[in-house]
Formats: structure tokens, sequence, C-alpha cells
């Protein structure tokens, strides 16, 4: 990442609902070389994992866990404690009249024709909001003066509750949060024990459904990941691992633990904002400017779009989606994220059949407890690895390294039995059913997301990683149309070795309305020279040398209009803000999303941000490869093609001794110890010379 961490040895750690990825990182002569492994999460006490991972790492590599100089982690723990409920007793504070937020929603139906749709239950039931007769308007002026008095009478019903955790959410806060500060000092002499999360703290931005959900999910998951980032630290303390441990966000950087336990909600998609990082350090040494990052582990699938080198980014996301993942039926985040669409579809989904014959496939997962039904741990239900396995795909014998063997028999059997008797199928048939419809799903989710952007997926170059996204890849690049996809090494474990490559960042961001009409150049340099100020303040908590990037945003759009548009400026333009300047950018940013300007309006600023951040990693340019000789086969079996319907006889190599410009030709099986690639007749792979598997269709100028 910098120079000053060439030098030590580095842990990245994902905890994943199925899995822990761990890499190890580790200086060497020629350079550094990774040591990596893949061990069941341990859903009772996560740290555990991640130690049985850290000494099977270090044992590969040859050093004393001592000599680990960085950790750095992302979890998907926050997101499941939301998805779950499984967070802490927590209340809300709010203003009079505002109790309500957080349960009236938007009042916008997410699925327009369903007559019996049922809107997602609040985190906290309306006995646990409570409120507060005080007013400040929308420009920061205090209209209703709080008085400490009232502020005791509610902690004191508060305390009666048992709260362990208080969210404050105030309308107007995020331009005045001095209402926000008082409480906070009250709780902090009433209730010293309470965790407490101010909505001015966590996301000072305009919307209050979107702040106070954003608010109320900090503060619901605060004291449980403040409790596991505790038993971490110390446990790895116990075992001799003396460095800081740093935490991915979800916007795609690194902050401290400290920041972590105060702002968990950041946290939420750390895991694949790793990924999306490292599919970003691929693209940067291929040279490639559109490229459609495919994360598929065992829970989840996340499809990112990635242009010139640079992942996505939002606002606002959703957890937990209710209702078939439709947008608007889950809880949005009002924080800066990676922007990506994640669906259910794991090699731990779960398949059945709904009351129309149809096969569905997830949300639910098998996770690693009690895991797919061939895992032998329990789960009678079939999922995604069991119809890999049926298929042919995966050799049960060298699963995960070898680590798990795999029974066919008891996927076939499920298979039978929740798939095949509803619908009169043998287990091959209702497997191939299964992977259909589960690689359908996926692609039509990157076709969606896609469209919302304005891309064309048949442009961009799929990088896939994560244990099973090699496995669908190549199917789901002949639905797409996408001709190129890209295996790279270590891609089994790739957000973990994306958090070695992220930068320490922090996005610090204000809800400042302003009219370019009624422009305040001087309220805006200072408002962006405080946000750097405190962006740069937490990145100096993890790394008090290397050089900080700013990099400034403002959200505009016309008047009246619902939703904004990022505008990226540069620092000259910060500095010397220039409303025509402005106006220009915008313009033209408008344009390319719909095609044309609107005359005659007027436009509006109404979020600022900047993010601070370290510089990049250093990319080296890959020098291409041109095929040579086939590769060395080990061996063949017979593989499911889904495209021909039928199974077709692979040629099976090992990833390990393929050397650079050496092909394969589907259909075809390269092993590795972390995931297997699957290339169907249509497509042929190449080695190429830092490691990556280049996948291309068998003719040339085919796509399909």
């Amino acid at each position: 990442m910098k120079s000053t961490t060439s030098d030590m040895a580095r842990l990245g750690v994902d905890i994943g609902g199925t899995f822990t990825d761990l890499v190890l990182e580790v200086p060497g002569e020629t350079g550094p070389q990774q040591y990596s492994t893949k061990v069941l999460t341990t859903y009772a006490a996560p740290e555990a994992a991640i130690v049985e991972g850290m000494h099977q790492v270090c044992a590969k590599a040859g050093i004393d866990p001592a000599q680990i100089g960085q950790v750095i982690h992302g979890t998907t723990l926050a997101t499941n404690a939301l998805i779950e409920r499984r967070g802490a007793k927590t209340a809300l504070i709010t203003t009079s009249g505002f109790r309500d937020v957080i349960e009236m929603r938007t009042e916008s139906r997410f699925e327009q024709y369903d007559l019996n749709l049922t809107l997602p239950e609040p985190l906290l039931p309306r006995q646990m909001r409570f409120t507060l007769a005080e007013r400040v308007n929308a420009k920061g002026q205090v209209m209703i003066p709080l008085e400490r008095a009232d502020i005791e009478a509610v902690v004191e019903q508060i305390a009666k509750a048992g709260v362990e955790s208080v969210a404050v959410g105030l309308i107007h806060s995020y331009l005045n949060p001095s209402h926000e500060q008082m409480i906070r000092e009250v709780l902090a002499q009433k209730l010293p024990q309470v965790a407490v999360s101010l909505s001015c703290e966590v996301s000072p931005q305009m919307r209050e459904y979107e702040r106070f959900n954003t608010v109320v999910a900090n503060a619901y998951i605060k004291p449980l990941m403040a409790s596991y980032l505790g038993r971490l630290e110390a446990r790895m303390q116990t075992e001799g691992v003396a460095c800081r441990i740093f935490l991915m966000h979800s916007g795609g950087g690194i902050i401290s633990i400290q920041n972590a336990a105060d702002f968990p909600v950041r946290l939420v998609e750390s895991g694949p904002a790793g990924g999306a990082v490292f599919a970003a350090h691929i693209a940067a040494r291929y040279g490639l400017d559109k490229v459609l990052s495919f994360d598929m582990g065992g829970t989840t699938a996340k499809i990112c779009l990635i242009k010139d080198q640079t992942p996505k980014t939002s606002r606002v996301f959703e957890v937990a989606r209710t209702y078939r993942f439709k947008k608007g039926s889950g809880m949005p985040i009002s924080i800066p994220v990676i922007d990506m669409v994640e669906i259910g579809a794991g090699g731990g989904s779960l398949a059945h059949v709904d009351s129309l014959s149809q096969i569905r496939v997830g949300p639910e997962s098998a996770g690693s407890e009690p895991g797919p039904a061939c895992y032998g741990r329990g789960g009678a239900r079939p999922a995604v690895t069991d119809a890999d396995l049926v298929l042919g795909k995966l050799d049960p014998d060298q699963f995960a390294g070898g680590t798990i063997p795999l029974d066919t028999q008891a996927a076939q059997t499920a298979f039978e039995t929740h798939v095949g008797t509803a619908l009169e199928m043998t287990a091959t048939e209702a497997a191939f059913g299964v992977a259909e419809v589960v690689d359908e799903n996926m692609a039509n989710a990157a076709r969606v997301h896609a469209v919302e952007n304005g891309e064309d997926l048949a442009e961009y170059t799929m990088i896939a990683f994560g244990g099973a996204a090699p496995l669908h890849a190549a199917r789901l690049c002949e639905k797409l149309g996408v001709s190129r996809c890209l295996v790279p090494p270590g891609a089994g474990v790739g957000s973990a070795i994306g958090f070695l490559r992220a930068p320490f960042s922090f996005e610090a961001n204000r809800s400042v309305y302003m009219r370019l009409s009624a422009f305040d150049a001087a309220a805006v340099t200072d408002l962006l020279a405080q946000l750097q100020t405190e962006a740069t303040q937490f990145v100096r908590s993890c790394d008090a040398h290397s050089p900080i990037i700013a990099e400034f945003k403002a959200y505009m759009r016309y008047t009246g209009q619902g939703w904004e548009i990022p505008i990226v400026l540069s620092t000259a333009e910060a500095a010397n803000p220039d409303p025509a300047q402005f106006r220009a950018r915008f313009d033209a940013e408008y344009t390319k999303l719909f095609g044309r300007p609107v005359e005659g309006l007027d436009v509006e600023i109404t979020v600022w941000s900047v993010n601070a951040t370290t510089p990049p990693t250093p990319v080296a340019p890959v020098d291409q490869a041109e095929a040579a000789q086939p590769a060395t086969a080990t061996g063949t079996r017979p593989v499911f093609d889904a495209a021909l319907g039928d199974f077709g006889t692979a040629t099976v190599a090992e990833r390990s001794v393929m050397t650079t410009g050496q092909t394969i030709a589907g259909p075809a099986v390269i092993t590795e110890l972390e995931t297997t690639i699957i290339l169907p007749a249509s497509r042929t792979g190449l080695r190429q010379s830092d490691g990556c598997l280049d996948i291309t269709p068998a003719h040339k100028g085919e796509a399909r």
C-alpha cells in the first residue's frame, strides 16, 4: 500500500456468511508472497475462525503470528445483525411529532400491484421511540429551545426500559447539532453505561427517514460490534499479535478499530467493498475502463460496475430487502458506500419449489451451520453447491483444498426429495434447473443494474472472484453477451486480497442546501475546508505519515427534482468555487445520464462531501501473453454444460502448474485450492503472465 508497509507481514481477513477467508502477504526477495486459506465461519465466536485460519496461513508462510505487522478486517457481522434483528435493546430520542418517521417510511409502494403488501417492521417498536419538545428549522435556527429538565425526564423513562443503546435523531440536526449534543451530555451523566449514537455525526444529511434509520441502525449494532471488536483485539494479543487492527468500511477504504466501534454502520457491506477494490486493482493492471465485478461467495452474489478503474459509489443503499430484493423494500442506510447490487445467490443459497411449481433459489442460505446437504453437517435441503456437485463442477474429494469432503449421494437425495418429487424430475434435472435459475437471477440483476446506470454490458469485461464465482462466471458471460472474463489468482479469497490493496480513507459529508442562483462562494469554501479537516483527522488516526489526497463532490439536481447526481470537483474548483463552473459540470453530467439538459431551471446543491484518502497502491501494467501451447491435462471427467443441456467430457487441469501463454479449450475444469473454474464448450482460457485466466469465446467474434 505504501513504503511503510512493504517490509511487514500483513493479514487480510474477510468473515462471510459461510467461510472466513484469510490472506497473509509476506515480503519476499522478488516481491510480496501470498498465502491463503478458507475456514468455516464460527457464528458463536467469529474470532475463533480468524485465529484458526491465521495459524494455518502462518504455518504455510513459515512465520510466527507475532511477526504480523498489520491486520485488515472486513465482516458481514453488522449486516447479518440487521437482517436477523439480533442487535441491542435500543431507544430512539427524536423531535416531538416525528416519532413514527421510521415506521411511515416514504409512503411509497415498492410493489405497485400487490394488494396484500406488508411493509417491513422498523428496527424499533413504537414504545421504544421517545420525543422531546424542541425544533430547529431548515436554516439551522432554533425555533423551540430544548430544556434540560425535559431531557432528564425522557432519560428516566429510558432507564426504566433497560436499554443498552440510544439513537438520537432530531429534525435538521445536520445543520445545528447543539440539541443532540446536549442530549448526549445528559445521557453520559445519567446512563454512562449506555452506548449513544447521534445522527449529526453518523449521517449529517437531509431526509429524516434515511437519517433516522441510519442512526437507529448504528445504535442497534453498536454494542454487538464493540463487544466483538474488543474480543478480537484481546484474542489476537493473546495469540501474540500485537499490531493494530484496521477495518474495511463500505466506501472502499480502511478505518481504525476505534472508529469502527463508534460508527459500526459503516461496516455494512465492508466485505463486498473489499471485493470491488480487488477488481478495480485487476482492472488497472489490464488497463480496462469498463469492468463488471462479479463476486459470488457462500451466501450472496455481488455485482458492481467499475468505470475508469474506480468502483461506482453512492450515498444511500438498502440492507435486508424483504420483497424479492425489490428496491424500496429494505432498510435505507445513508452512508458512503460502493454502489453494487447484492442478491441471495451464493453457494449456500437454498432451493425450493413454490406454490406455482416454480424453482426458487435463495435468499435463505444454509450458511456454514449446517451448510449444504453435501457438507454432511446436518443440512437436508439442496443448495447451489449441491447443484454444482451433482452437475460435475466440483470434485468431492478436493473441495476447499480437500478440507471438506463432499457427499454426492446426500446432494442427489436432497434434490430428489425437495425438488425432483414435486416436479417429476431426476436429481440431475433438478440440479440443472436450480443452477439455471440462480445463474439467470444473477444475470438479470446485472442487466437491471447496467440499465439503471445507462450502460451496455457487451462493452464490459467481467472480473470473477469469490469461492463460487468461477464456477458460474462463464455461463453468466454466455447469458449477458460478455465476451471476456478474467479470473485472477487468489479469486477464492478475492475480498481479503482487496483489503490489502485498499487505502486508508474516510468520507465526511453534510447537507447544506444552496441554489446556484444564490451561491455563496465564501460559505462553500469554509464548508469544504471543515469537511476536509474532519475527514483528514480520521485518516491520520490510522496513518500518521502518508500524504493524503482530498476528493471533493457536490450532489446537485434541478430545483424540484427528487434526487441528486454526484458532481466531482477539482481541488481548484473546491478552493475557488464558481457557480458558472458548477453549472457547466452539472449540465455535462446530467446530459451523460439523461441525454440532454433541462433548459430554464435553476440548479440546487443538497449535499457536500470530502473523501480524504492515502494514495492508491501503485499498479504495474501486465504484459499480456499470446496463446502458445495447450495446458497439460491431469485427466477428464463428465461435466454438465447448461448451454448444451447435457453432460460432456471435460478436460481437467491444475491452475498451479499452468504457465504463461498456455491455453485450455472448453469443456474444461481448472482446479485450485480455494475454487474451481468451469469452461463450457463455448469458451477457451489463456493463462496470462500475472496468473489470471483470460476466458474468451472459443470462436472469434462469438459473444454468446
